[in-house]
């Protein structure tokens, strides 16, 4: 135990700094959506110092006037770039005597001597931006492994509780490894002192570094750890220095899921990986909707604000995911797609990381990111959300279903099976599960979301009570009352798990997947009360689904919002493969808006993408917009 005087210290010096620090209000955290660069679409992992410093500089010199001031290296920084090494390698890792993560030196030669990142944000600082950096959740395996002593920054030296020194395999919680990086990290114990204090430790660090935005990635969405997020929320309001804390990625979220964590973060994703393809972008729509209804843009956050953040800009000169290879094709959307994407992240105030190659960039590309009429709506608009009374002709709609038609029927070689999905547990489609019993036991959960129908039959896994494997697992007993494992194969002894083994797409389909059984929070279910079986790990719940469907995207969406000089945006998506003519009408303007906005008996303005002037719109704003483009109007009415 401490001594009694050392304990009156820290009280007295928590005390004094949570009462004269500066409050949330003065820090004023992320009070606009954060915009910046970060390396992952470019670079992958395998982003070096001369990279990464030279995107830097551009950005200095050419974005920062638009308001991007973050400069962010993201993920595996401390991974050696050598044939064998790759995202979810093991053994490859430069970790430091207390097990934290530390620059890998061939990549980042001014790390050399202990110095971290430090040399790289003085740098940054000098040029008048922001450092950021990337996290995984917990601690790395190989610390683990290694049993590393913990660090007490408050001694300087190892952490000692109860008489005795804790290590790395104490506070290492080995069934909650991130589930697509199994053999890089988990999850700490954040009930345990020693948890607490390792991750004071690493955070500590990056204070000392300069470090000025922390990305904290596979805590959220599928691989959600919401004490680890509010422990590390914790931690860096110890800090005395502000540091945005971004959430990734955000596979599965739902509003619901982020009322809980949002006031500890400043940007939290809400969508899986968002690459440059239209099913990717089409994905963003109804999410970015939810969030928006439900009042999260700029919400309270640590320190300032929070901001639902619909990923990176993977625009210009990218590379792909997870690969070990930097920029070396350009974006795979078209302009109008590009268009939209922006346009999109724009409306729903979305941070605003570009993700492409500065050193490459195409004068399309930066008009794009540096368009003013975008970026002060991305800043200074209210009121945003989307619009739901735009409309197209009756012709149009069926010209655009027989299209979809065709399209299935192009792509009938989809097989048709049924599989176990995951989905929210508030979602429909997770309802629907029951015990059935053989032999008088209860040995199978079945799922029949259509219980009222005689033809429909019901969709059966044998499910166990998981089986105990050591005397570590017995003290978890009180975890698994009630739950059990599926059985996906009872010859093999495979089980159902219910986390992803990747970082999806946006776009992706996400399934259960099947693995040895073995005493591990992911392949543990509980049956709820409402017909609902869920997840322990993912916190997500199974359904069942066909696989069947269509590549095709389509539909009409538009948003709403309003400026700081009284003026409204308005702006129309077609995600339909053909031209589509959208219609709004100004009376239907009335419904979703204050009356003060409207000052006149019509409607005048101009579309920012053509330049095209509309005046005296007395009833209805119609518009031709190409296949998956945006059209957005500058209105005062």
């Amino acid at each position: 135990m401490r001594p009694p005087l050392l304990l009156l210290v820290l009280s007295l010096t928590f005390f004094f700094r949570r009462t004269f620090s500066k409050s949330s209000e003065d820090w004023g955290l992320a009070k606009l959506p954060p915009r910046g660069w970060n390396s992952y679409d470019s670079f992958s992992w395998v982003v070096d110092e001369a990279a990464f410093l030279y995107n830097a500089e551009v950005v200095a010199q050419r974005l920062l006037p638009y308001g991007y001031e973050y400069v962010v290296v993201d993920f595996l920084w401390y991974r050696k770039n050598v044939d064998g090494a790759y995202v979810d390698s093991y053994g490859y890792d430069s970790i430091d005597e207390w097990g934290r993560p530390f620059p890998d030196p061939e990549r980042w030669p001014s790390s050399k001597g202990g110095k971290g990142f430090s040399k790289v944000a003085q740098r940054v600082h000098d040029m008048g931006l922001k450092f950021g950096i990337h996290l995984m959740r917990g601690i790395s395996t190989q610390a683990v492994n290694a049993n590393t002593p913990i660090l007490d920054v408050h001694t300087g030296r190892a952490y000692k509780e109860a008489g005795r020194h804790w290590r790395a395999n104490e506070i290492g919680l080995k069934h909650r490894t991130c589930a697509w990086m199994q053999h890089g990290f988990m999850s700490v114990d954040t009930d345990l002192g020693a948890g607490r204090a390792f991750l004071r430790s690493l955070y500590q660090q990056l204070a000392e570094w300069g470090v000025d935005f922390v990305k904290l990635d596979c805590v959220f969405g599928d691989d959600i750890d919401t004490k680890e997020i509010i422990t590390v929320s914790e931690l860096l309001e110890e800090i005395d220095r502000p540091v945005v804390f971004s959430l990734s990625p955000g596979t599965s979220v739902t509003p619901s899921m982020a009322k809980g964590i949002s006031s500890y973060v400043n940007m939290y994703r809400i969508t899986a990986d968002d690459w440059d393809t239209w099913p990717d972008v089409t994905t963003h729509f109804n999410i970015s909707r939810d969030f928006a209804a439900a009042k999260k843009i700029g919400a309270k956050g640590l320190r300032g604000r929070s901001w639902p953040d619909l990923d990176m800009l993977p625009l210009g000169w990218l590379t792909d995911p997870g690969v070990r290879q930097g920029p070396h094709r350009k974006c795979n959307l078209t302009l109008d797609e590009q268009r939209t994407q922006m346009t999109l992240w724009s409306m729903a105030k979305s941070p605003l990381m570009f993700g492409g190659d500065l050193r490459h960039i195409d004068q399309a590309t930066f008009r794009l990111i540096t368009n003013p009429t975008l970026l002060e709506i991305n800043s200074y608009s209210d009121n945003n959300k989307e619009f739901p009374y735009v409309f197209s002709t009756e012709n149009q709609r069926r010209e655009i279903h027989s299209l979809q038609k065709m399209e299935n029927q192009a792509n009938s070689y989809i097989r048709e099976e049924t599989v176990l999905g995951l989905v929210s547990c508030n979602d429909e489609k997770a309802k629907g599960w029951f015990v059935a019993s053989h032999d008088g036991n209860s040995d199978y959960m079945c799922w029949n979301h259509d219980v009222r129908r005689s033809d429909s039959l019901p969709y059966c896994v044998a499910k166990k009570k998981p089986l105990l494997s050591s005397y570590e697992d017995t003290t978890r007993i009180w975890q698994y009352q009630e739950k059990f494992q599926l059985v996906a194969n009872e010859t093999t002894d495979a089980c159902f798990h219910g986390s992803v083994n990747k970082k999806h797409t946006a776009s992706a389909e996400r399934s259960t997947l099947v693995s040895d059984c073995w005493w591990h929070a992911n392949q543990v279910w509980r049956l709820n009360d409402n017909g609902t079986l869920e997840n322990s790990y993912s916190s997500l719940c199974a359904t069942v689904r066909s696989k069947k469907g269509s590549f095709i995207t389509t539909g009409i969406r538009s948003w709403i919002a309003t400026g700081r000089r009284g003026e409204i945006y308005l702006s129309f998506f077609n995600l339909n493969p053909v031209s589509t003519v959208i219609s709004a009408r100004i009376s239907d303007l009335r419904k979703v808006l204050d009356s003060s906005f409207f000052r006149r008996g019509s409607c005048s303005g101009k579309e920012v993408w053509s330049g095209e002037s509309h005046s005296l719109v007395k009833t209805k704003l119609s518009v031709t917009v190409k296949k998956h483009a945006a059209v957005l109007f500058v209105l005062n009415c």
